[in-house]
């Protein structure tokens, strides 16, 4: 009561009597969320909210934080804001994930220009998900968001829309109309030694590099060290040269040699194991800010999101408040601030590309208007 209390406070004293017409709601597991739901529609009952839990918070408000909510309110008269939800996103994820878009382009007025969403991490493949996404968006709208968390538990994860808490949900926030955006995506690791090629496969399972276990191409470079979520990889799709990071769950069979992932690794891509410094992890997220300011295609953003990985949280330990601080002098100072921390990240590689699911990355998503 009092932390919700707090930040509607906060938002009403921004806001200076406007009405908003969209938020992002960020929290941590063990809020009441039905509760702060609530307390937020009751104050702006005709908003257009998504949301989910997280592992970590960043705004600024209060910088990097733990246990904390963040609240990011939008207001314009120059954008279009339209949530929708695809419910039980396991049992077809590309299917309900199309249906959800052609829900909230339903509602649009012009044609979208900007997806952000906060779906499901643990019940489904994320890659799935973003496949729906595109193929009823297009590649030429951008995917930009997080997927939800629970602490490392690997249990149960929630999303929000409007006032309802959900599990294996997928709510989406399209934007309409004269926004302007840019992103950035950086992680701070480089691949090293030799390149494999992933001959046995399943999902997000993987059993075979070059024809031998994937625990045994590992061990070429780890020597005997227990599998772990610091097994990553980085995954050469074919005929692409950019690469993006996939990381362990700390799954695997001794016996077959096979080790489970975030999220799904294709079949023939070349991967390699890579190495980061915390140093360079860090830097990263600057560097993320720096690629996004570089793609802004406007002047002056009005606002910032960040979703970074929770494994780089882990990594980081004390560090992880770094993050914000580094990229704080990339930005005007009258940026508003808002992120969490993911089981995943999704973003484009590039402008104009396809979206991807990302893991140990940090992305950057500036906003404004023309």
């Amino acid at each position: 009561q009092v932390a919700i209390s707090e930040v509607l406070e906060q938002c009403l004293s921004e806001l200076a009597g406007l009405q908003p017409h969209a938020g992002i709601l960020l929290a941590a597991l063990d809020f009441d969320h039905a509760e702060v739901l609530q307390r937020i529609h009751q104050t702006f009952p005709s908003i257009q909210l998504i949301g989910g839990t997280a592992d970590g918070e960043i705004s600024s408000v209060l910088g990097f934080q733990q246990d904390s909510l963040v609240l990011m309110l939008f207001h314009s008269d120059e954008i279009e804001f339209h949530a929708a939800v695809g419910r039980h996103i396991s049992s077809d994820p590309v299917e309900i994930a199309q249906q959800t878009v052609q829900t909230a382009l339903a509602q649009v007025q012009s044609a979208p220009v900007l997806c952000i969403t906060t779906p499901e991490s643990l019940t489904t493949s994320g890659l799935s998900i973003l496949r729906g996404l595109q193929q009823a968006l297009g590649v030429e709208v951008p995917i930009v968001g997080g997927t939800t968390c629970d602490q490392w538990q690997f249990k149960q994860t929630y999303q929000f829309f409007g006032q309802e808490v959900l599990s294996d949900a997928l709510p989406i926030l399209l934007l309409s109309g004269r926004v302007l955006y840019g992103h950035g995506v950086a992680s701070g690791w480089t691949p090293v030694g030799k390149k494999g090629i992933v001959t046995k496969v399943e999902g997000n399972i993987l059993y075979e590099v070059d024809g031998q276990p994937a625990l045994e191409f590992y061990r070429d470079y780890l020597g005997d060290i227990r599998p772990s979520p610091a097994y990553r990889l980085a995954v050469f799709e074919p005929n692409c040269e950019s690469w993006y990071m996939r990381t362990s769950n700390g799954a695997y069979d001794e016996t077959s040699g096979e080790i489970t992932f975030f999220a799904d690794i294709p079949l023939h891509s070349e991967v390699q194991v890579v190495r980061s410094s915390r140093d360079e992890m860090v830097d990263s997220a600057r560097l993320s800010v720096q690629q996004a300011m570089k793609h802004y295609s406007g002047t002056h953003p009005t606002i910032a999101l960040f979703f970074s990985c929770t494994g780089r949280m882990h990594v980081l330990g004390t560090r992880a408040k770094e993050e914000y601080q580094v990229l704080q002098p990339e930005l005007p100072d009258d940026v508003r601030c808002a992120g969490f921390y993911t089981y995943g990240e999704i973003a484009p590689l590039r402008p104009h590309s396809e979206v991807q699911f990302h893991n140990e990355t940090f992305v950057t998503l500036l906003l404004g208007v023309e």
